[in-house]
C-alpha cells in the first residue's frame, strides 16, 4: 500500500491506496475537490461537512445517471422489437424501437404544422 498526501478544499489528507492505483485515486480526489469547490463558491453553503455531503450526493447522482443510461443502452441493444434507424450527418446511427419511432414521427408532424411551409413559426 502506498500513502499519498492530497488537498481537498484546501485541506490536506493522507490517503492510502494499492500500488498502481495512484492515478485513479488522484482523479477521484480531483473530482471531489472540484465538486466541493463549486458548492463552496456558489456561496450558499459554508460548513465543510455539508459541502462534502452535497458533493457526495451530486457525484452519486451522476454515477446513478450513467448507470441508468448504460442499462437503457443495453436494453435497447437486446430488444427484439424491430427498430427504425435515424441518422444525422456526422452522427452514428441510432436505432429506435417502433413505439418510439411512431412518437418521433408524430412530433415531427406537429413541428412541421407549427412551423408552416416556410420553416418559420406561425
Amino acid at each position: 500500500m502506498k500513502q499519498i498526501e492530497v488537498q481537498i478544499l484546501q485541506q490536506s489528507y493522507l490517503l492510502t491506496c494499492p500500488e498502481g492505483h495512484e492515478s485513479r485515486l488522484l482523479d477521484a480526489v480531483e473530482r471531489v475537490d472540484t465538486a466541493m469547490t463549486r458548492i463552496r463558491d456558489a456561496g450558499k453553503v459554508r460548513a465543510r461537512e455539508r459541502i462534502a455531503v452535497l458533493a457526495a450526493l451530486n457525484l452519486a447522482f451522476e454515477i446513478a445517471d450513467r448507470e441508468a443510461a448504460d442499462l437503457a443502452a443495453g436494453a435497447a441493444q437486446t430488444t427484439t422489437a424491430p427498430a427504425a434507424a435515424i441518422v444525422s450527418p456526422g452522427q452514428q446511427e441510432t436505432r429506435l424501437p417502433d413505439e418510439d419511432q411512431h412518437r418521433l414521427h408524430s412530433l415531427v408532424q406537429r413541428l412541421d404544422q407549427a412551423l408552416g411551409e416556410d420553416g418559420r413559426l406561425l
